[in-house]
């Protein structure tokens, strides 16, 4: 009896044992994070509908498999409501609180379709088996019907044709998305009806049902194309069929429409008709039945992401980024001065989903807290946590802390801020490695969001692995104002690289990270801030670049956004080629010396591959060290999760490499 007393604690210690293993945090161990997304409020406020997202990475698979969820209002039930292989997403509750649509490609196609669940129990059905799928959809009012998009099927004779591998391309021809309607009452032949609304050359971008159900407004652009968002006006059209009735229109891009409680104004997010790719963004509301838009306060970013309306017709709520953090206004709908309803310092809340009464759910997290789901009246901020979706991803783990810093300029000009995340097991007066992580954009910020989560920059891996990570936000940022979002204009790669390299400095100068010891990293405009730095300094022992854009002058004319650079630089490349290549790596590259290793997805139409490739081109003959991977299917940010686990891996072989860091991995193959 004694022996087996002594065999089970020795059991009970190596179960302990690997259960410590087993909760390091490393880019593997980090894909099993959960991803959440896809809030909505149930109409009575009682239930929350979300997403959960997991990685599934076994044998063929990589992908995120997403099943939908319900929580209750008091956080005592919480409940898987969709299953299967197929993921499910985009909850939404019926108006009259009896159903549970969502929209999921389960069916043998493959394709989106519509789905319809009673929250009573039973099996969900396929309302909708529309040849190209759907795309967002809305309830209307009396919940007996969904409006929905979908994108144009191609004529006969081109489908014939591509059968026929007669499938040659005509760039700059477009499937469109057009308006419809389905119906929940069945048909004499047992059918779901659908109605076309709209039949129109332009590509429908969003849509709102009108309080009495007999309306539609849409916001619409002239291509399914990014870099026709400028093109972006507001209409309207009955829900049973009619005319297509312009409502706002103008240069500039006006989105986002939704109707008051009332019916009788819809507000929608503006530029006010200043087209800039840094962009300044207000909240106006317009009559329902046309007139002269109003613009609502400014907010502090002028970014404002528009959420709805109270429900005294009195005011709408928005949210934005702020510094590090967020912050959550209402606007009185007579343009008067904004209220500040919530602001988060030490984390960041987002995904807001308000019902007509009020009731506000809504995503919050912090760089050591993953996120959870949180329901507030818009009246009365901060809202009651309903769920505890990570407890066990969190068991036997605690991340670093992660702490706002700040330094002057070089010019004196602004105070800059970012994010220090600190190494595991830190010992006081001992100097560490530290990973310079710069963001994209360059209008990204970087915001006190959950620090475990998988990523391609697996920031508690990198603290796991004994390295201080910076992530600085230098001119140009969002979240500090448009001044210092715009201060980066004509300026790509000097001041804003000397924010970067003021921000180095300093946690060397606070005694924390080694000068001798220092990598780099970043992704998309951080990937350009890569190579830029490769050719300014090699203070750097290792450097990778993720989907850099490496010649200003090639990716403006090969990129799915030609007017961005442009907007930035004030002129096409042939008006001014000496700033295109002064602010470009390709036209400096001589001087790189930096191991650098590049990561780029081959179905990139962002910033595309070409970019990686003239990068690594000449490091090669440069004689400097250098790989590039290339990942097959990947657009502009990677999808599949093997991909990100290995990109995350190969990061920290890299620098572990390249910094002669004794029992660290070495760099695969």
């Amino acid at each position: 009896m004694k022996n087996r007393f002594y065999l089970s604690i020795a059991i009970l210690a190596c179960c302990s044992f690997l259960t410590a293993q087993s909760a390091k945090w490393t880019p593997s161990e980090m894909m099993k994070y959960k991803r959440t997304g896809n809030l909505d409020v149930s109409p009575d406020g009682k239930w929350v509908a979300y997403t959960v997202s997991n990685a599934r990475m076994d044998g063929e698979n990589s992908d995120f498999l997403t099943q939908v969820w319900v929580v209750s209002s008091d956080g005592s039930s919480n409940h898987q409501y969709t299953f299967g292989d197929k993921s499910c997403s985009n909850p939404k509750f019926s108006p009259d609180g009896r159903f549970l649509a969502f929209s999921s490609g389960r069916g043998k196609d493959g394709k989106n379709q519509l789905y319809v669940l009673r929250l009573t129990g039973g099996e969900a059905e396929m309302i909708t088996a529309m040849p190209n799928g759907t795309g967002a959809f809305d309830w209307s009012p009396d919940s007996k019907r969904i409006a929905f998009t979908m994108i144009d099927t191609l004529p006969a004779a081109e489908t014939r044709a591509r059968k026929e591998k007669k499938d040659w391309e005509v760039r700059d021809e477009f499937q469109k998305a057009q308006l419809f309607t389905v119906s929940l009452e069945k048909d004499a032949k047992g059918q779901y009806p659908v109605k076309r609304l709209t039949r129109a050359d332009f590509h429908v971008s969003g849509f709102t049902w009108s309080p009495d159900g007999k309306t539609i407004a849409f916001s619409h652009q002239t291509a399914p194309w990014v870099d026709t968002w400028p093109t972006t006006d507001i209409s309207t059209i009955p829900a049973d069929s009619g005319a297509v009735k312009p409502l706002v229109t103008g240069r500039g891009m006006d989105a986002a429409p939704i109707y008051s409680p009332d019916g009788k104004w819809i507000a929608y997010v503006s530029d006010g008709g200043q087209v800039n790719w840094a962009q300044k963004s207000h909240i106006y509301v317009v009559q329902a039945n046309g007139g002269s838009p109003r613009q609502l306060a400014a907010t502090p970013d002028e970014q404002p992401n528009l959420i709805g309306w109270t429900s005294d017709n009195k005011q709408v709520l928005v949210s934005e980024s702020y510094h590090t953090g967020s912050i959550l206004c209402s606007l009185p709908a007579d343009g008067t001065a904004l209220k500040k309803l919530e602001v988060n310092t030490s984390g960041v809340s987002s995904g807001y989903a308000m019902n007509r009464k009020g009731d506000l759910a809504y995503f919050r997290q912090s760089p050591e807290v993953p996120a959870d789901i949180y329901l507030a009246n818009s009246s009365a901020m901060p809202g009651k946590k309903l769920t505890d979706l990570h407890a066990d991803y969190m068991t036997g783990r605690t991340a670093t802390k992660t702490e706002v810093i700040s330094w002057k300029s070089k010019d004196g000009k602004y105070t800059i801020e970012g994010l220090l995340t600190w190494p595991q097991n830190y010992q006081p007066g001992r100097k560490y490695p530290m990973i310079l992580n710069v963001h994209g954009g360059p209008a990204g910020v970087y915001a006190q969001s959950f620090t475990g989560a998988g990523s391609p920059y697996p920031i508690q891996a990198f603290a796991e692995e004994g390295f201080f990570v910076l992530r600085a936000n230098p001119r140009g940022s969002s979240g500090y104002g448009t001044e210092f979002r715009r201060a980066n204009y004509r300026d790509w790669g000097n001041n804003d690289y000397d924010d970067l390299m003021a921000g180095v400095d300093k946690v060397i100068a606070d005694g924390l990270a080694h000068p001798d010891s220092l990598v780099e990293t970043g992704w998309s405009y951080g990937g350009y801030m890569t190579s830029m730095i490769i050719t300014k300094t090699d203070r750097f022992k290792a450097v990778m670049a993720g989907a850099p854009v490496t010649n200003l002058m090639s990716f403006n004319g090969t990129a799915d956004i030609p007017s961005f650079l442009p907007s930035y630089f004030g002129g096409e490349f042939w008006d001014d080629q000496q700033a295109y290549e002064d602010h470009s790596a390709m036209f400096n590259i001589k001087n790189a010396k930096t191991p650098t290793l590049i990561i780029h997805g081959l179905a990139d139409d962002r910033v595309p591959i070409e970019q990686g490739y003239q990068l690594h081109r000449a490091l090669q003959r440069l004689g400097v060290p250098t790989k590039m991977v290339a990942y097959p299917r990947q657009p502009h940010g990677f999808q599949e999760p093997k991909f990100i686990q290995d990109v995350g891996e190969r990061v920290v072989e890299w620098f572990n490499h390249y910094l002669g860091r004794t029992g660290k991995a070495g760099v695969r193959p």
